[in-house]
């Protein structure tokens, strides 16, 4: 049997772990204080959708969470970062469990009109998935527990004119430390990631070899980061932190060059040649070449 749980409201979160409300938009978590908790035999998958921006350090093993088309196996140690919109799959353990480890969680009301609100697109982990979790040392663990415990205190702290600035601003602090957390692991996976860059120029390659432009169009971001089993952003990030450059402009660059390549065909126009690359209009494969490579693709056959 499956269960859903909707997370849309500060208040009813923190009574289902035994927390006061301190805040109606903002809470910090202690999940050792919440009861044990026992799924019963009958459920199997609990579907998690949220209203909520939800970051979780968990202490315990305690289930599986499937997100997207990917299990992770949720171990100690590890933050997971969920927002608004998302729909998460946890798979409980048969046995009841005590959880353990912190949350941050806070309505996106709480950032209406705040600098976080304007740097929040920025932090893609928000929307990587649950396999591609941050692991933390220790001594990052420190600095996370560290931050919680920055926002708990304002939370103690009565109401004031001051209280969203301060609150908003160590969130943004957590997240900024978070986000270079993530730039160490992009380093310390750097064996990993070189071979998902050799996948990535391999697919690249044979992309424009295959009747998949043809059929698919052009190469996009997001075919690339499925096929490699990864979300667009954290593939995005990983190639941009291990070549300098985007995957569109990387795209862009191997699309060029094939398209040079083919330029040279006398036997294809200039429209069969936009055709086979994925274009739908040739105006469009004009307008890219010419802005890439200074002249029509028409011009640069005669040049060379």
């Amino acid at each position: 049997m499956e269960k859903v749980v909707v997370l849309n409201q500060i208040s009813e979160y923190n009574a289902a772990n035994n927390h006061t409300t301190l805040h109606p938009l903002v809470s910090v978590i202690d999940f050792s204080k919440a009861s044990v908790r026992d799924w019963g035999q009958s459920v199997n998958r609990v579907k998690f959708q949220y209203g909520l921006y939800c970051i979780y350090l968990k202490d315990v093993k305690c289930g599986d969470i499937v997100y997207g088309r990917h299990t992770y196996d949720y171990q100690a140690g590890t933050l997971v970062f969920f927002a608004p919109g998302q729909v998460s799959e946890f798979e409980p353990p048969s046995e009841p469990y005590q959880p353990k480890g912190y949350g941050l969680v806070f309505h996106p009301d709480l950032i209406h009109g705040t600098a976080l609100a304007k740097a929040l697109p920025m932090y893609h982990f928000f929307s990587y998935q649950s396999n591609e979790a941050l692991h933390i040392s220790d001594a990052e663990r420190q600095v996370v527990l560290d931050c919680l415990s920055k926002i708990e205190f304002e939370l103690n702290q009565a109401i004031d004119k001051h209280s969203k600035k301060l609150i908003t601003a160590n969130i943004e602090l957590f997240l900024n430390y978070c986000e270079r957390f993530y730039d160490r692991q992009f380093i310390s996976r750097e064996h990993v990631n070189l071979g998902v860059l050799a996948k990535f120029e391999e697919l690249l390659n044979t992309y424009f070899l295959s009747e998949k432009p043809q059929n698919l169009g052009l190469p996009s971001v997001a075919y690339f980061a499925d096929a490699l089993h990864l979300s667009p952003n954290y593939f995005g990030d990983l190639i941009k932190k291990e070549t300098g450059k985007s995957v569109k402009d990387l795209i862009q660059n191997k699309l060029i060059d094939v398209a040079k390549e083919r330029i040279f065909d006398g036997e294809k126009s200039i429209n069969e040649i936009a055709h086979d690359l994925g274009f739908k209009y040739p105006q469009h494969f004009t307008r890219v070449f010419k802005q890439h490579v200074g002249n029509t693709p028409l011009q640069y056959r005669h040049l060379n």
